[in-house]
């Protein structure tokens, strides 16, 4: 059974949290955190293209909760956001950011502390939207992972991950090696856009686009393809990518 976020109200300020997320709340305050509230802000109007009034939103790795409430704010009707690497697994985040914007935003945003293997429709159902943001190379086993995140999905599945291999025709992963990427030693995988919708086409969406992310400046899917721009682009190996796939 999915709860809504602990009201409790002795977590403390929110200078005394490390944020990933950044925030402006309903009573002027603001949070800077590790992303931008600009980058958000762009990332979730390419996120919530579609109109959300109505429909269900699940939120894999949800973090501090900033595309959570942001889906509650364009008119979702449920939102479920779960974690577990950050809220009280291996991660440096904590669930103290999203306890604390649950509280300051009045939010009905329900929450659950499980891993992503552990996601089952039978008991939590299927929901309209299924957000896969920030996870699939942090993940061991991407291809697991992916399948875990499609299968709570009745419509629409939105990822966000690095990507790799960009002028690699055939469906392809690259493999890092511990700290090589970001300097993080929990970064392992980043597939490649025909991997991806290899993947995604075998979990039963028909449809998939590719788009590039607001983090990523000349991404590949921005600019013609040619020689001269290949070879720079080579120099910089991978590149965030946002994947939109339905039904």
């Amino acid at each position: 059974m999915a709860d809504k976020s602990s009201d409790s109200t002795d977590r403390g300020s929110e200078s005394d949290i490390h944020w990933f997320h950044s925030f402006a709340f309903p009573d002027g305050s603001t949070v800077d955190g590790i992303k931008s509230l600009e980058i958000q802000r762009a990332e979730a109007d390419l996120f919530f293209e579609s109109d959300l009034a109505g429909k269900s939103v699940l939120d894999i790795g949800a973090w501090d909760g900033f595309f959570s409430f942001e889906a509650e704010r364009r008119g979702a009707a449920r939102v479920l956001a779960t974690d577990h690497f950050c809220w009280s697994g291996p991660g440096w985040g904590t669930r103290d950011g999203f306890d604390f914007a649950h509280r300051a935003l009045d939010s009905n945003v329900e929450s659950l502390d499980i891993d992503v293997p552990s996601l089952e429709p039978a008991a939590l159902g299927q929901f309209d939207v299924v957000l896969f943001l920030g996870v699939l190379y942090h993940v061991k086993d991407p291809y697991g992972s992916l399948e875990a995140a499609a299968r709570m999905c009745s419509d629409q599945l939105i990822i966000e991950t690095v990507t790799a291999l960009h002028f690699e025709a055939l469906p392809a992963m690259r493999l890092y090696k511990p700290g090589e990427l970001g300097g993080d030693p929990t970064n392992f995988w980043a597939p490649n856009v025909p991997a991806l919708k290899l993947m995604l086409n075998t979990f039963g969406f028909s449809r998939v686009e590719a788009i590039p992310s607001p983090v990523t400046q000349d991404h590949p899917l921005s600019r013609p393809r040619g020689w001269g721009f290949e070879t720079n682009a080579r120099k910089k190996a991978n590149h965030r990518t946002i994947i939109r796939a339905w039904r």
